[in-house]
């Protein structure tokens, strides 16, 4: 038998990020004090490195920075604020409270998360404790919406397969809940909770997996049911595959190492899909998630920041050290993996009949931004549903919204205020668009390079007149757009993709997989609109022209040799 080498931890001195964890006494920090300081409507930066763990990051309006620079005034702070919703379930009080919320204390407008969760803008920093406190009095919270921790945990909100999306949402729910900090900080901090006594005795019960200084980076978990890929499983660093076998939910493939961000101009930084590396029983699963995130919190690069997610941890060693190490921290060997087969990662929209004879309504959700407009009062008209609904509202990966669990003595009075309000399952509209999906960008995220989720819809105004014009309009396409190389809108599993680069300028991607499985492909660099559709329109009236039966989009542009084949992230910049 040969003796397991042990491997160090990445070598380096820690980032200034890990100071902050160190000395924030499990993320406590000066944030009580700090966010009473009636002096500044911002924060110090350590205290909102502190604050992602707490569900929220400070902005400020970009719209307004230099107009408020001009005039000597500090930038328009304000707060986003994000709420977990493990699997994107959530029951119409929560629904209300959120809409409440976000009216009382942010922008008026929801936004719905590619990671199944919702967030609210523009909250001011005298308005946090409470909003906070409300969210919590609705059974929801912030905690662990961001940082370096394991994040909401996505479900597939499948309406066709009521028995197992409730069996498999429950495991969703199990994760979230077991991988929380267990730190008392929230609570003292935001709901007046007692403050306990540290000590070195207590020192480890505060945090008996993560630790003191937690994880590396973000860690994210998804829980796919084949045939759909709706939650992007291979984007995740931790993706559970529901494998059903004789109509019951035998367990989980288990793939590892999927990440989307990545750093203009840095090739040491990359996209990556998730790979699967073995199967395990239902019963197995939290045991397997947790020796999965200590891995990554042992031997992630503590050091550079942009190499510290858990892709990066395995790539560095390799699929067989992780087996290994994961092999040995369970005690037991993961199994082969189960065959699967996925064909989407889509919504399905409009009515559709469950399994347990409830139906479920899902809306076309434009860039998942819940609000109202003179031609179309979405928000009020949700808020109106959620009154008198008796099932639940589901969050897609997608950015839309599943009206779910609907009676059929229920259903008419839904479909009253459907009509009502003209809330649309977007079936009028191109299959491109229904396929979109936008980051929020400008003008509060302060990370955003360019426009997205407000400058998406008007790109697609002018792709749907090429795609009209080469009969493509029912043609199912996947399509996003990311302000910045982070890639919270999933952009590299984007058949057609914009990364922005500054104002005005993307660099457009092609060729991913249609179902979540395939990377795509750096096409031009740093081009604008014009360049876009003088580019797009010979290449969509070729695929309408050229097209094999069933052929995808990102499969013919490899095949007409516009891209070459991205099956892993090492090869991504070749």
């Amino acid at each position: 038998m040969t003796n397991k080498v042990i491997l160090p931890p990445q070598p380096g001195t820690p980032s200034d990020v890990e100071r902050i964890k160190r000395e924030s006494n499990y993320l406590r920090g000066t944030l009580m004090e700090t966010i009473q300081d009636p002096i500044s409507s911002g924060i110090p930066d350590d205290d909102n490195r502190l604050m992602k763990f707490h569900g929220s990051y400070l902005q400020d309006d970009r719209d307004l920075r230099n107009e408020r620079r001009r005039q000597k005034l500090e930038p328009a702070y304000q707060f986003m604020v994000r709420v977990r919703a493990p699997g994107g379930v959530a029951t119409p009080e929560q629904w209300l409270v959120m809409d409440d919320v976000a009216c009382k204390y942010g922008n008026g407008t929801l936004k719905l998360t590619t990671r199944q969760s919702f967030q609210m803008h523009g909250i001011l920093k005298w308005n946090m404790k409470q909003t906070i406190q409300e969210i919590n009095a609705a059974l929801m919270d912030t905690l662990a919406a961001c940082g370096d921790v394991n994040r909401n945990v996505m479900c597939n909100p499948n309406p066709y397969q009521s028995e197992i999306h409730s069996e498999v949402y429950g495991w969703a729910q199990k994760l979230s809940e077991y991988l929380s900090p267990q730190t008392n900080a929230y609570h003292e901090i935001w709901l007046d909770g007692e403050k306990v006594v540290d000590s070195q005795e207590t020192a480890e019960e505060m945090e008996p997996m993560y630790g003191a200084l937690y994880l590396p980076r973000k860690f994210k978990i998804g829980v796919a049911v084949p045939p759909s890929n709706d939650i992007d499983v291979f984007s995740q660093d931790l993706g559970f595959i529901a494998i059903i076998e004789d109509g019951k939910l035998a367990g989980f493939n288990i793939a590892v190492g999927g990440g989307m961000g990545m750093t203009h101009g840095d090739k040491e930084t990359y996209p990556q899909l998730a790979r699967v590396i073995g199967f395990c029983t239902p019963d197995k699963l939290i045991e397997v998630a947790e020796k999965v995130i200590t891995i990554q919190r042992d031997y992630g690069n503590r050091s550079v920041r942009k190499n510290a997610r858990f892709k990066y941890t395995i790539d560095a060693r390799g699929l067989e050290w992780i087996v290994t190490e994961l092999n040995e921290r369970l005690g037991w060997k993961l199994q082969a993996p189960r065959n699967y087969h996925f064909d989407h990662n889509g919504d399905r929209y409009g009515w559709v009949k469950g399994s347990n004879d409830k139906w479920h309504f899902t809306l076309f959700i434009q860039n998942g931004r819940i609000k109202d407009s003179d031609e179309y009062p979405l928000m009020t008209g949700l808020r109106e549903i959620a009154k008198i609904h008796t099932g639940d509202f589901r969050l897609t990966p997608n950015q839309n919204l599943i009206i779910s669990n609907v009676s059929e003595h229920e259903k008419q009075d839904i479909i009253q205020l459907i009509d009502k309000y003209g809330l649309t399952d977007g079936k009028q509209y191109s299959a491109l668009r229904r396929n979109s999906m936008a980051c929020v960008a400008f003008p509060t995220c302060g990370l955003a390079m360019a426009e997205s989720e407000r400058y998406l819809p008007l790109l697609l105004d002018k792709l749907e007149l090429i795609i009209d014009e080469a009969g493509l309009r029912d043609q199912e396409i996947i399509i996003r757009m990311s302000g910045c190389p982070n890639g919270c809108s999933r952009p590299a599993l984007g058949e057609i993709a914009f990364i922005g680069k500054g104002p005005g300028k993307y660099n457009m991607y092609l060729g991913a997989g249609f179902a979540g499985d395939r990377l795509n492909k750096l096409y031009r660099e740093n081009i604008g609109e014009e360049e876009i559709l003088e580019l797009l329109r010979p290449l969509i009236f070729q695929y309408a022209k050229e097209r094999q039966e069933g052929e995808h989009f990102g499969d013919f542009v490899i095949r007409a040799g516009h891209v070459k084949e991205v099956q892993s992230g090492l090869d991504f910049h070749d």
